[in-house]
């Protein structure tokens, strides 16, 4: 195993982050909800709110408007390093967490697709390991949150280049978990 870093931040989708019709949809981070725990299965994360309610993402299946209808969109992976990017071109409104992965590790350097593709595990602080995940994908850019970072409407030209910017996992991949845990802020991510 070889250690990413530690989880710096664990969120949960409340509802979609992309609204209104088709062609002018736009971006909105405000249901995202930072969570001290998220417990994680096969079909998606539930986040414990601060008042100790547990709420689900919308990517768990069992979400009324799940986003995750095929199974491949349970979990997003995201890394510090890859933030660090994506606000050194984007500029301050890039937030850590703004792109709405469940999990981030406090990772420097970019983590590229075949370097994880083995699958990541994670690990409690005494090193016992809590959870494994398949690495399915990156998750790739939209035009709406394309917009958003740039903080305008996007012309085709700007957004082509944008995109492939935000492309090849900087704004993170998908996971599959292939059992159930809770995972906590201060746990570490490993590559398998």
């Amino acid at each position: 195993m070889v250690e990413l870093g530690q989880i710096v931040r664990l969120q949960i989708q409340r509802s979609s982050l992309k609204t209104g019709a088709k062609s002018q949809k736009v971006y909105d981070p405000s249901p995202l909800l930072s969570v001290d725990e998220l417990w994680v299965t096969p079909a998606g994360a539930l986040g414990r709110a601060p008042d100790g309610a547990w709420i689900v993402d919308t990517h768990h299946r069992a979400h009324p408007q799940t986003k995750n209808e095929d199974g491949g969109h349970a979990i997003s992976v995201g890394f510090t390093g890859h933030y660090a990017e994506m606000q050194e071109r984007f500029g301050s409104r890039i937030a850590l967490g703004c792109a709405g992965e469940n999990l981030i590790a406090e990772t420097p350097e970019r983590v590229a697709l075949d370097r994880i593709a083995t699958g990541l595990a994670v690990l409690a602080p005494d090193g016992r390991e809590r959870l494994r995940f398949d690495v399915l994908k990156v998750a790739h850019p939209c035009r709406p949150f394309t917009g958003w970072a740039l903080g305008r409407h996007v012309e085709p030209e700007v957004l082509k280049d944008n995109l492939q910017f935000l492309d090849d996992g900087t704004r993170g991949y998908r996971l599959q978990a292939t059992g159930e845990a809770m995972v906590t802020v201060g746990d570490r991510l490993v590559i398998l």
